[in-house]
């Protein structure tokens, strides 16, 4: 499946220059000038992004990101000072490139990190009982086929992504809704999770932690 890169740079001359330099490689990529008008980030398989934008910091947007995302992430900045450098790989960045850069070298990049994170992800999740593949949005209890809607998708794939983990209420809202400009109303999450709960037949899978959040459980 073709991979899907997102550049968020807010000079409009080196977003393009990028795409350009992308055109003919096989990926596909969308572009973006503000952090306002990204949206559903975890949908890439990598991020190209600048520190310094108009409306944010891209370490702010990144810091946020790697809560529940680990989609691969290349700084792209002016910032040359080595605590800029050692604060964005902290902070989960993949790669950290400063400008001018060379359009050839960020292309050799972005294909090492696309192939080394090919072979460590899957989009398949398969325990005998669920199946679930998030790229072909086919999704399948004891091979009887179930339809969930985007943000059941979304919703179920954090969860399993984070098996056995609790996640907080707000981590999994920021997951699902961030970037909806309509008002999120406060019992999404409950509702979706229910929803999730019948379709899935999933009552044991996916745990309520009264008080902080909800675990997808494998024993």
């Amino acid at each position: 499946m073709t991979k899907t890169i997102f550049i968020i740079e807010d000079d409009n001359a080196l977003n393009n220059g990028i795409a350009l330099a992308l055109k003919n490689t096989g990926y596909s990529f969308k572009q973006f000038y503000t952090l306002g008008e990204v949206k559903d980030p975890d949908t890439a398989d990598l991020i190209i992004l600048d520190v310094n934008l108009p409306d944010g910091n891209g370490f702010d947007f990144l810091e946020k990101l790697r809560r529940t995302s680990d989609t691969p992430v290349i700084i792209l900045t002016a910032n040359d000072l080595e605590t800029d450098e050692v604060t964005g790989l902290e902070l989960g960045a993949d790669d950290y490139i400063t400008k001018p850069f060379s359009l050839m070298v960020l292309r050799a990049r972005i294909d090492k990190i696309l192939k080394r994170s090919s072979l460590s992800q899957s989009s398949c999740y398969d325990d005998g009982t669920y199946y679930f593949d998030f790229e072909k949005m086919e999704f399948s209890v004891k091979g009887e086929s179930v339809e969930l809607s985007k943000t059941e998708q979304k919703l179920l794939r954090i969860l399993v992504k984070n098996k056995n983990q609790t996640l907080t209420r707000e981590k999994l809202i920021d997951a699902v809704w961030t970037g909806d400009e309509e008002y999120v109303e406060e019992n999404a999450l409950s509702v979706t999770v229910n929803r999730l709960r019948k379709k899935l037949d999933a009552t044991e899978s996916i745990r309520t932690v009264y008080g902080i959040g909800y675990v997808w459980r494998v024993i």
